[in-house]
């Protein structure tokens, strides 16, 4: 099975459209977000959590329709109160847990551009400047700023289908090897453009951004990460790989490439491969707390937040998927991720100060309609 950019595409970006080679402008300067309230501690009255539980056993009952899975995970995590529930099993039948740790992938975006954002409230990073500043390779010639790396306007396209399936290759000869950034990025043949809103969805910018991170702290990516973030964020059960394990219980996944399971997501030459694009694993009850922390203005100011999820050139934000009205409860901003077993779903609805999260024991699936009926059984809990 192919971890590959075709799968990655998200909502957000179906709506890119015209033309031209003009580099993507900085966005106005948004309005301010009221930061949220300290996340509610109290379990949702299990009365209540019936509606919410349905929405997962529905998922789980249907694992041949796109919009199923053979297993499903979800948590709500509100200013009063937390919920959790778990249907289903991972690919080998152990039933799921509400703390099973899956593969989150690209989700792993928002931390990487809320470490960047922390960089440049500290002086250390320009959005502004060209990304070469900081990391010089073949990839960052064309002058693309590092904001334009966040918001998927670079210029720099994502692996091409001939470089997934060479790293592929790669990766089944050796699963167990770790990887850099820069032996992925030798992998990249894509033709680089310049900074366009047309750019289009891009893992090489953020394997550039972790690139960014390492060399501006001089420490490993899930190090700075873990200190700067997840810890503030109180996120015990987020692993970010290679530099870290998924967390027990783990589900198992059955990945063509990568052969017997190592205790990595899918393997550790994936992992590592993939680590600032995609090498999250965490559990949904992780999932919606880092966002509530993060979207809700509490490991980052709230106007570096506002910055983060205000549409630019592109419909993207920094980061961060914007979903203007998908969902029943409002605007909301997230990300979506997928690997060739699991696939998540990461929404904050700031008007509900609110944010769910949904993953499925398997990869490619359409996770859009489980969050919405999720969104929907919730309506009546926030009144």
């Amino acid at each position: 099975m192919r971890w590959s950019a075709a799968a990655l595409l998200v909502i957000a970006l179906v709506g890119c459209s015209g033309g031209g080679e003009k580099p993507a402008a900085a966005p106005t300067t948004p309005a301010t977000m009221q930061a949220f309230p300290e996340p509610g501690t109290a379990a949702l009255d299990p009365e209540k959590a019936k509606v919410l539980q349905a929405v997962v056993d529905l998922a789980a009952a249907s694992p041949d329709v796109p919009t199923g899975s053979r297993g499903a995970t979800a948590a709500v995590v509100t200013d009063r109160w937390t919920w959790s529930g778990a249907a289903g099993t991972d690919v080998k039948g152990t039933a799921l847990r509400p703390d099973t740790s899956m593969a989150a992938a690209n989700i792993m975006k928002t931390f990487v551009a809320a470490e960047v954002m922390l960089l440049v409230k500290a002086g250390k990073v320009d959005l502004d400047k060209p990304i070469s500043t900081y990391v010089q390779h073949k990839l960052t010639a064309n002058n693309a700023t590092v904001r334009q790396h966040l918001s998927m306007t670079s210029g720099v396209p994502d692996f091409g289908n001939d470089d997934y399936r060479e790293l592929e290759k790669a990766v089944a000869a050796a699963p167990g090897k770790h990887w850099t950034r820069e032996q992925a990025l030798s992998y990249h043949t894509a033709k680089i453009g310049a900074p366009s809103k047309d750019s289009g969805y891009s893992n090489a910018s953020y394997e550039l951004l972790g690139l960014l991170i390492e060399k501006v702290t001089s420490q490993p990516l899930a190090g700075v990460l873990r200190r700067d973030l997840a810890t503030p964020a109180g996120l015990k059960h987020a692993a970010f790989q290679d530099g870290e394990k998924p967390q027990p219980p783990v589900a198992v996944d059955d990945n063509d490439s990568c052969g017997a399971p190592d205790g990595y997501l899918p393997c550790r030459a994936f992992a590592s491969a993939w680590a600032a694009a995609g090498g999250l694993a965490a559990d949904a009850p992780t999932i919606a707390r880092w966002g509530y922390q993060l979207y809700g203005g509490r490991v980052l100011p709230p106007d570096l937040v506002s910055e983060m999820t205000t549409k630019g050139d592109a419909p993207y934000g920094l980061g961060t998927e914007l979903y203007p009205d998908e969902l029943a409860i409002g605007a909301a901003y997230g990300h979506f991720g997928d690997n060739p077993d699991h696939t998540s779903l990461l929404a904050v609805v700031p008007a509900k100060k609110l944010a769910a999260a949904v993953i499925f024991a398997d990869g490619g699936r359409d996770i859009g309609k489980a969050m919405i009926n999720l969104t929907i059984a919730l309506e009546p809990l926030l009144k």
